[in-house]
């Protein structure tokens, strides 16, 4: 008898034998097998039962309540469905999570409210291009759901939180892994939100971060451009991991083939010399909303912005440095490498007049959110 059929009988065989009490003891529930054995994907049901055969076994399991011990009520939306965070199920074999073969992007709310979420879903877009995903939703489709997302989250925090937005698109299942997930889409979509770590880095806002470049080397764009926002982060990673055991405090950012300055893990950074801004070129890093925010500030100032190398010797004698990114927005840097900046304020007089700039354009005191939170 074919997996599909066996698994079909077992199951009616099953169900034939519980009793009515036995059901009724059973919370009902929106549930979504992790196997898709016959279960509609959207059935309301009183419990899943999933028996795999194809590797010698049987295993029965059913969804409760709480099926995961994780501490939250927020809601996710997966492949066409919003369900509780503890019942988003994706198959082991997806290739997101065996290849990182897969695309994100992350907004944030600002005052509970969504920023600049087309630039981001635009910059999604033209990831998924590069690694040519084609899930069956428009940038209108994302806006809606990641707009319904929030709307639905939102009740969980408090008045002085906010989100991290993330809408990620894996590649799903190969032909061969398929079998077991018949019922799995093409690609697997998911929206979801996670709130900012405020208290955990309002330090960094008070006395600055502190920069080391690891000497793990930014991919070459010729390899994998870094433009692409991909799954794919072992790379940064491995910078992480180099710094963090020399600094658990210390931010990394990686520099690149020619031994410039690249990027962190979702971070660009800036550096100042007389008034006038230094980033590194967009060839070799992933084109940030904030980069691209603060460069607009910077501009409105009167304050002149280069894309250009910087390497080393730039970056110890600049008179400011700061990180930029979707969650940090302006993040002023303390010392690189452990060598202190020309000015010894935190944050430095540029500096802090683009932090307030960026404060008024988005008409909410984030820096203000992140230092309340200092002890």
């Amino acid at each position: 008898m074919p997996f599909s059929g066996w698994c079909s009988t077992r199951r009616r065989w099953l169900l034939s034998s519980m009793t009515s009490s036995f059901w009724s003891s059973l919370p009902s529930l929106q549930c979504r097998c992790a196997f898709f054995c016959g279960v509609r994907k959207e059935g309301l049901v009183k419990a899943c039962f999933c028996f795999r055969r194809a590797e010698g076994y049987a295993v029965g399991s059913a969804f409760r309540r709480k099926p995961m011990a994780i501490a939250n009520q927020r809601i996710v939306y997966l492949n066409g469905a919003f369900v509780p965070e503890s019942e988003a199920l994706v198959p082991i074999k997806d290739a997101g999570f065996k290849f990182g073969d897969a695309v994100f992007d992350t907004t944030r709310t600002f005052g509970h409210k969504i920023f600049r979420l087309q630039e981001h879903l635009e910059r999604f877009e033209r990831s998924l291009r590069y690694l040519d995903l084609k899930p069956k939703y428009s940038i209108g489709d994302f806006t809606r759901i990641t707009e319904e997302v929030v709307k639905r989250n939102l009740p969980l925090i408090g008045p002085d939180d906010d989100y991290w937005i993330p809408q990620r698109v894996s590649r799903g299942l190969s032909a061969g892994d398929r079998e077991a997930w018949p019922d799995w889409p093409d690609t697997t979509v998911i929206v979801e939100c996670t709130p900012l770590p405020l208290a955990a880095r309002a330090k960094m806002y008070r006395d600055g971060i502190e920069v080391i470049t690891p000497s793990v080397r930014r991919v070459a764009p010729e390899m994998a451009s870094p433009r692409a926002k991909t799954h794919n982060y072992l790379n940064l990673i491995l910078g992480d991991l180099e710094v963090a055991a020399q600094n658990p405090d210390a931010l990394s950012v990686l520099l690149d083939r020619d031994g410039n300055l690249a990027e962190g893990k979702g971070s660009n950074i800036f550096l100042i010399h007389d008034g006038r801004l230094r980033t590194p070129r967009e060839k070799f890093v992933l084109p940030g909303v904030s980069r691209k925010v603060t460069k607009e500030l910077a501009g409105q100032l009167g304050y002149e912005v280069e894309d250009r190398d910087i390497d080393l010797f730039d970056a110890y004698s600049a008179d400011e440095a700061f990180i930029t990114s979707t969650s940090f927005c302006i993040c002023p840097v303390q010392s690189i490498n452990g060598r202190a900046l020309g000015s010894t304020d935190i944050p430095g007089p540029l500096t802090k007049r683009l932090i307030d700039a960026y404060v008024d354009m988005v008409g909410f005191d984030w820096y203000a959110q992140y230092t309340s939170h200092l002890a």
